[in-house]
């Protein structure tokens, strides 16, 4: 018998997740249609807010917010290291100008003492785009956030890809917009509901949301007040180039299905998060993120910050030993600054003391809705006889 593997994240699919997907597939529509309809309108009346429209990841859904909100050349991106590169990269595309701001160890978000150093209220060009990243699913109080913003033409997208059904501090849902422009989330396989590939953008403004509709389906226009010609049957408009980022039915019909468990898996999420706190509050050399916002955080990750040094090993050395073990992990994540694509910004690593500390230590340990209690115990325990090179 082979033994078992602990993956760090995984998917939880049922049967009537496979029969929701299967009847879809027998549907007359397959691509976009009403299932990924029902899908938008259920994520936006669960978010709180008008509008939502999904697209095929996470990826595309922050191309999409970029889009919607007209980044330019000119504009100023502000945002966090800690994050993937899909946050900043549309932002790069357009060569606008790249800030980034360091992070909290505590919650592993940026930090707004550092962000506020950094927001002036006045700017010889561009507006400043600030994209904060909920992370691991601990959101950002953004009404703290938004209290710091002093020039008028601010655009907030909030990266929360992790974050689906977490609440800020000040009680409002993640995805309601209620300090932002735009929301995003990802409905990837290793995040708490999942399409496969997929994500959403939210958002409470109509123009905005029109654009977003618009980048989905290759830039094109069909509607009357904003076309440039005469409307005439079968007339449409190339408008912008953009590509082809729609979410299938099928997708919408696991996503639909996979909902009706949401809140089921955010609980489950915080048993396990719970369980591993209790296993390791007591480890010397071992820091956990804050659980302070543990009762409205809908948990993506379970990180654990260990001096390795002080176990006489390495990260890599760990890592090798519980996959061995049967314990797979993840490093979340590598700075930005650090990959060749933001080589000009490597140097300014000095800058960011607390994610350079933050990275030697950061390592997650598989956190996933099939766990059970006991399986959280035997992975604590793997885990620290492997650091202690037992």
């Amino acid at each position: 018998m082979s033994q078992l593997f602990f993956p760090y994240a995984k998917q939880s699919i049922s049967e009537e997740d496979r029969w929701a997907t299967a009847e879809a597939l027998k549907s007359e529509w397959i691509t976009r249609g009403p299932l990924v309809q029902e899908f938008e309108k259920t994520l936006a009346h669960y978010c709180q807010v008008p509008y939502a429209v999904a697209f095929n990841s996470g990826t595309s859904a922050l191309m999409a917010a970029y889009f919607a909100a007209q980044l330019a050349s000119v504009d100023r991106v502000i945002s966090t290291p800690n994050t993937f590169i899909a946050t900043i990269g549309a932002a790069l595309n357009k060569q606008s100008r790249l800030q980034l701001i360091d992070i909290e160890r505590s919650t592993g978000n940026l930090h707004l003492i550092s962000l506020k150093k950094h927001l002036h209220c006045t700017a010889s060009r561009g507006r400043p785009f600030i994209v904060p990243v909920h992370f691991s699913g601990l959101a950002l109080n953004m009404a703290a956030l938004d209290h710091q913003i002093c020039h008028p033409d601010t655009v907030v997208i909030e990266d929360a890809a992790h974050a689906l059904g977490s609440y800020y501090p000040t009680g409002e849902k993640v995805g309601s917009c209620a300090y932002s422009d735009l929301t995003i989330f990802s409905f990837h396989p290793a995040k708490t509901l999942t399409t496969g590939e997929g994500g959403m953008v939210t958002t409470k403004d109509a123009a905005l949301y029109h654009r977003l509709q618009m980048y989905r389906d290759n830039g094109i226009e069909r509607e009357v007040p904003y076309l440039k010609q005469q409307a005439v049957a079968g007339y449409y408009e190339v408008q912008n180039i953009t590509g082809n980022f729609h979410l299938t039915s099928f997708q919408a019909a696991l996503g639909l299905s996979q909902f009706q468990r949401l809140e089921s898996f955010i609980a489950k999420r915080r048993q396990l998060v719970k369980r591993y706190r209790q296993n390791l509050k007591d480890i010397s050399h071992v820091k956990l993120f804050t659980d302070a916002q543990d009762h409205y955080t809908a948990f993506h990750l379970f990180v654990v910050q260990v001096d390795f040094s002080a176990y006489r090993t390495t990260r890599a050395a760990v890592m090798e030993r519980l996959k061995e073990r049967g314990i797979g992990t993840q490093v979340h994540y590598i700075p930005l600054y650090h990959h060749p694509v933001l080589a000009r910004h490597e140097e300014e690593k000095a800058q960011y003391p607390e994610m350079e500390h933050y990275y030697r230590e950061a390592l997650s340990l598989p956190l996933y809705v099939d766990l059970t209690e006991n399986d959280v115990d035997t992975i604590c325990e793997v885990f620290m006889n492997t650091l202690r090179n037992k």
